[in-house]
């Protein structure tokens, strides 16, 4: 029951800094998904053949997006959808059928083999408030509820599962130093293609000169992954966000690898926000955050 009401918040009584925080992130999976959606749409043209079969590229030839500007109209068509969901219009299908064309924009993008990491969050988030729209759509704060659970209970599970699947791949030896001078040897290829040349950083000369350090890193990565499953938890959720913040920029730092969006949402999910903003936003005094509250809850 603990565990449920950690994720759901079933026994807790809504708060206006819950509904505001909430339709917050909402804003900032939709901003995203029209981000990747234009940001790819013209790329998708450039494409000529499926290399890698990704999702439903698997079953369905994709290369129909490659041609006559379609990937620009499933742009479009996902943005409309999105918006429609935010603002609550056609709102128990919107959000479902704008996963439905963002999915086919995905697989379209990297169907020549290199895969994003951070669109997965937003396509899961996205995914998220397209189920609790569907099935809690009559309830605001059902909805809410059910969709953050989903969203702590997923993103801790993946995290878990990376770190699970690394020492099952590599076994316990997987954090080792020689690890990580053998990956920023490979980056700095990738750098040297794409930039003309490679400069390793402080970090990354003392990570090739000193390989425990390289080893203390890859450890606290892993740990930090492995306990994932603390995002399930409230006491426990603000620590554990730090710790993969941390991670992720020190995968930057060794790696070259910005995974922005992910500390984006880490930064936005990992902390108590909402009840922050119950403690010290005052609605009644403040004219423009009550009229921002009363817009949220009039398309919550």
């Amino acid at each position: 029951m603990n565990f449920w009401n950690n994720l759901f918040k079933t026994d807790k009584k809504p708060t206006k800094g819950e509904a505001l925080f909430f339709k917050i992130f909402e804003l900032f999976v939709i901003v995203f998904v029209l981000k990747y959606a234009w940001q790819w749409g013209p790329y998708i043209q450039q494409i000529g053949e499926v290399v890698l079969p990704l999702g439903i590229a698997q079953y369905v030839d994709v290369s129909f997006m490659f041609e006559h500007n379609i990937s620009l109209v499933n742009a479009a068509l996902i943005s409309v959808f999105a918006i429609l969901g935010f603002v609550r219009i056609f709102p128990k299908y919107s959000y479902l059928i704008a996963l439905a064309f963002f999915h086919l924009h995905y697989v379209s993008r990297f169907s020549l083999g290199e895969i994003s990491h951070g669109s997965n969050f937003i396509g899961m988030s996205l995914f998220a408030l397209g189920l609790g729209l569907f099935f809690f759509g009559n309830n605001p704060v059902q909805y809410r509820r059910f969709t953050m659970g989903f969203i702590f209970f997923f993103f801790g599970l993946g995290y878990t599962s990376a770190a699970i699947s690394k020492l099952i791949g590599t076994g316990l030896t997987w954090p080792s130093g020689k690890h990580l001078w053998l990956w920023i040897a490979e980056r700095s290829v990738d750098v040297a293609s794409a930039k003309g040349q490679f400069i390793p950083n402080i970090v990354q000369e003392w990570v090739l000169d000193y390989r425990f350090l390289g080893t203390l890193s890859l450890v606290f990565g892993l740990l930090a992954e492995f306990f994932g499953f603390l995002l399930w938890f409230d006491k426990t959720r603000p620590y554990i966000a730090t710790a993969l913040i941390m991670m992720h920029f020190g995968v930057y730092l060794t790696m070259s690898i910005m995974f922005d969006v992910y500390i984006y949402e880490l930064l936005i999910i990992g902390y108590p926000w909402a009840k922050l903003i119950d403690r010290y936003l005052n609605f009644e005094s403040n004219p423009l955050l009550r009229k921002t509250y009363q817009w949220s809850i009039r398309i919550s």
